[in-house]
């Protein structure tokens, strides 16, 4: 195990530093080459394990820049299926039955093979078509080693990320927990049954069942959907199908999964949604998202303060649920929330794009310290997948047009809700009392302002910089009358030929003159290097 190990760490330095990104373990290796693209080959060149970490990677805004995530999203996962004899035994080995006693049908060919599992169709004894996704062998060991081996590499090159905003163990760790989540096959069936029990009443909308009995770790059996993506423009042309409504459809039902339910498909890519007999099918349900009350809550009033042009909210919002990660300057923080929703306020709604203004207030928070939840990244990536499958289809359909009538709708319902016969009369209360408090705060206000006592505070920011150049200007300008003052004196002597002599010429003005023109020759260099000439 151990020379395994060994020779596995060797193989991940080695392509690591072939694409250029050496220098995490080696400063002598270039820097230059440290390009998104060549991070994609380099994870396709090491296999599973990587391609599923570039995966993850991919849906983190808070770990990676936008061009590294953009092209991370680009990574395929298709590989040589495994032969039929090892899926058969893995499948005995699971359920200690053979596919030929459980299925009717168990085509040999796979429909689709991946990095981590393949599916083959299939027909149960009672006749109901299935698809079977079978783990590959012993990929959940090598995935573990894979991730073991970087935890090592960056404990062992801690001071390349001193840096970085994450900790970047801390995200392999994160790394190794989704990956054991994904791994489990009966988590998965858990998602689905979940994400079909909050989608029952949803009429246009379609889910598979799954086949429990034929579930466990490394076996998945669900039912098989018949239909064709939801961008295929040309079936759903020929189906005469209504673009506009689909569209509306598809981000009414993102908007529920987020917003109502908290529980939402976290990779909807036009390959995991399926145009069905006329209703919309999710399907591949191991990455999902999942929101506390609080979080779904503090997303229903994000979207509501943009709705009734609540800045205030905004920020209570984006404060209750952030982890801090440093010091926040609350008053930076109000002035660049401020300025973003100014910006979005001025504009027509149908030119807001929910994805780009969430990952605007993302950047927002980073820049403050503070950290957004995962899931709420996740969030960010799977709106920005859908804005696009959406725009593919019903290109004037917008989800902010369906977000805001959405939240407005439900606000009238949910602050109804939340008002108790208690919460009426705490609050009733304290209006009354601060009521009966505020005609002597206005007096005691105008007592301080007669009698002078009332101070006014004023608080600059950002004069240090100028400051600091008129002081530098200054100093200059004094330097440079020094040094006029002492050419001048100079020639003063020189004149007069007074004091010591050498070679018959005053060596006071001589010196004189040198060092001004030391002190003059150092004050150009000055002025050069500043680039201010």
């Amino acid at each position: 195990m151990r020379r395994k190990s060994v020779n596995r760490f060797r193989e991940i330095v080695k392509v690591l530093g072939s694409y250029g990104f050496g220098y995490i373990v080696d400063y002598n290796f270039n820097k230059k080459n440290k390009l998104p693209e060549n991070l994609r080959k380099a994870f396709e060149e090491l296999g599973p394990t990587f391609i599923k970490i570039g995966q993850i990677l991919s849906t983190r805004p808070d770990l990676l820049s936008p061009e590294y995530i953009a092209e991370l999203s680009k990574l395929q996962d298709n590989v040589a299926p495994e032969n039929i004899e090892t899926i058969n035994k893995v499948f005995f080995d699971e359920f200690k039955v053979s596919t030929t006693e459980c299925f009717e049908k168990f085509n040999e060919k796979p429909l689709a093979s991946a990095s981590i599992s393949q599916v083959h169709k299939a027909i149960l004894k009672d006749g109901r078509e299935v698809v079977v996704k079978v783990q590959r062998p012993d990929i959940a060991e090598k995935m573990k080693l894979d991730i073991s081996i970087l935890v090592r590499i960056v404990k062992l090159t801690k001071a390349r990320f001193s840096d970085a905003l994450i900790d970047p163990e801390e995200a392999l760790h994160e790394i190794l927990l989704i990956t054991e989540l994904e791994l489990d096959f009966n988590n998965e069936a858990k998602n689905i049954n979940t994400f079909k029990a909050f989608n029952k009443d949803v009429a246009f909308l379609y889910v598979p069942y799954v086949v429990c009995e034929l579930c466990s770790t490394k076996v998945l059996t669900m039912e098989r959907v018949y239909g064709f993506k939801v961008d295929d423009m040309n079936k759903l042309k020929s189906g005469h199908y209504d673009l506009d409504d689909l569209g509306k459809k598809l981000a009414l039902s993102y908007l529920k999964q987020v917003l109502e339910d908290g529980f939402f498909h976290g990779d909807p890519h036009p390959g995991n949604i399926f145009v069905c007999e006329g209703k919309i099918c999710f399907i591949d349900f191991g990455i999902m998202g999942s929101l506390s009350n609080s979080i779904k809550s503090t997303l229903n009033d994000m979207i509501s303060a943009v709705a009734f042009n609540d800045i205030n909210k905004m920020i209570s919002a984006l404060l209750s649920i952030g982890i801090k990660k440093g010091y926040v300057d609350r008053n930076k923080l109000y002035e660049d929330l401020d300025y973003l929703l100014i910006n979005y306020l001025s504009v027509s709604l149908s030119n807001i794009q929910v994805s780009v203004m969430l990952s605007e207030i993302f950047d927002i928070a980073k820049q403050n310290n503070i950290r957004l939840p995962r899931d709420l990244t996740l969030l960010i990536r799977g709106l920005v997948i859908l804005e696009g499958v959406i725009a593919s289809i019903a290109p004037d359909i917008k989800i902010i047009d369906i977000a805001i009538p959405y939240v407005k709708a439900n606000s009238k319902f949910s602050l109804l809700a939340d008002l108790d016969l208690n919460t009426l009369l705490i609050r009733s209360y304290a209006f009354i009392k601060d009521s009966f408090r505020l005609p002597s705060k206005i007096i005691e206000l105008s007592d301080s302002l007669i009698s002078g006592r009332a101070k006014l505070q004023l608080e600059h920011k950002n004069l240090n910089t100028p400051i600091n150049e008129l002081n530098k200007g200054i100093n200059r300008l004094v330097f440079g009358l020094i040094i006029s003052s002492m050419i001048i004196g100079s020639s003063t002597i020189l004149n007069s030929n007074i004091g010591p002599k050498i070679y018959n010429i005053s060596l006071i003005g001589i010196t004189g003159f040198v060092t001004a023109a030391f002190m003059a020759f150092w004050l150009l260099i000055s002025i050069i290097k500043s680039g201010k000439l």
